[in-house]
């Protein structure tokens, strides 16, 4: 599996509805985190070797109504 980390930036007064739409909609995604500073969500994701992450991101979470803005970060290893 592939993760991912992916920053959302919400329309005003709109993280919440995008947090529940994304954990009940999209199954790649594990966790909605809501932050502070300059993004308002953090989303976890695995998704399935080879899959592609421009189109995830584009297809399914630039989709979500109140998106307004997306960071990703691919990452390499988990240190646990």
């Amino acid at each position: 599996m592939q993760t991912i980390f992916v920053l959302i930036k919400c329309e005003l007064g709109k993280a919440y509805d995008v947090a529940h739409q994304a954990v009940a909609t999209i199954e790649e995604i594990s966790e909605v985190h809501s932050i502070s500073g300059q993004y308002d969500l953090l989303m976890k994701c695995y998704l399935a070797p080879g899959r592609d992450i421009g189109h995830f991101v584009n297809e399914k979470l630039h989709a979500i109504a109140g998106v307004k803005d997306t960071f990703t970060m691919i990452t390499f290893k988990a240190f646990t």
